[in-house]
């Protein structure tokens, strides 16, 4: 009885030293996230369960969609093309990454064509706010023909970019908003083949 004793009271102790130690800590980040947007923590749920499910971090940290079958390649990337003309977001370069890797590599490879966008006044007050914001333009989608040879658009999730830290000012988070709008309409147009 005495032994069970100890060990109850010396868990007491270890219990009360972590409450100690990192109650404060926990305290801190409690009240700094309270300033963060009202949607941080839904992105931020959304994330890791993403992460759970998959247990990988990228796919956490994109959204994409299946290429409706019947549609080529050619296709899609025609779509593309004339959705985001239509959105009226640029296209500032487009890298036919498989055509570099055959050349390299002298083997086929399957076809990965990224597109890059952008609206350069947005993106402007964008790096107004940060420059850390540098690393997310341009907006990038890529048609990717997967290992099983099925179509496959990916985008960057701008919810982080968006939702995840301190609110936005309003004018830029309602363009970014925006350019979220565009991508994701793009995406979706681009796997559906609405143009």
């Amino acid at each position: 009885m005495n032994f069970i004793k100890n060990v109850l009271a010396v868990f007491g102790v270890v219990l009360l030293l972590i409450i100690a130690l990192a109650g404060p800590r926990v305290w801190e980040i409690q009240s700094r996230f309270a300033e963060f947007d009202p949607k941080a923590m839904d992105t931020y749920i959304a994330m890791f369960n993403k992460i759970l499910e998959t247990g990988n971090a990228a796919e956490a940290t994109v959204w994409k969609a299946k290429v409706e079958d019947g549609q080529s390649f050619e296709e899609v990337d025609v779509t593309i093309r004339m959705v985001a003309n239509e959105l009226n977001i640029k296209n500032v370069g487009e890298l036919p990454l498989y055509k570099q890797v055959e050349s390299m590599s002298g083997k086929p490879y399957r076809k990965v064509k990224i597109y890059m966008f952008c609206n350069a006044m947005t993106a402007s007050r964008m790096l107004d706010y940060t420059d850390a914001f540098s690393a997310y333009l341009p907006c990038r989608i890529t048609l990717i023909e997967d290992k099983q040879g099925q179509l496959w658009l990916y985008t960057l999730n701008m919810d982080p970019m968006i939702y995840g830290g301190l609110p936005l000012p309003p004018a830029l988070k309602e363009e970014s908003i925006g350019v979220k709008k565009i991508m994701l309409d793009v995406l979706r147009r681009g796997a559906s083949g609405d143009f």
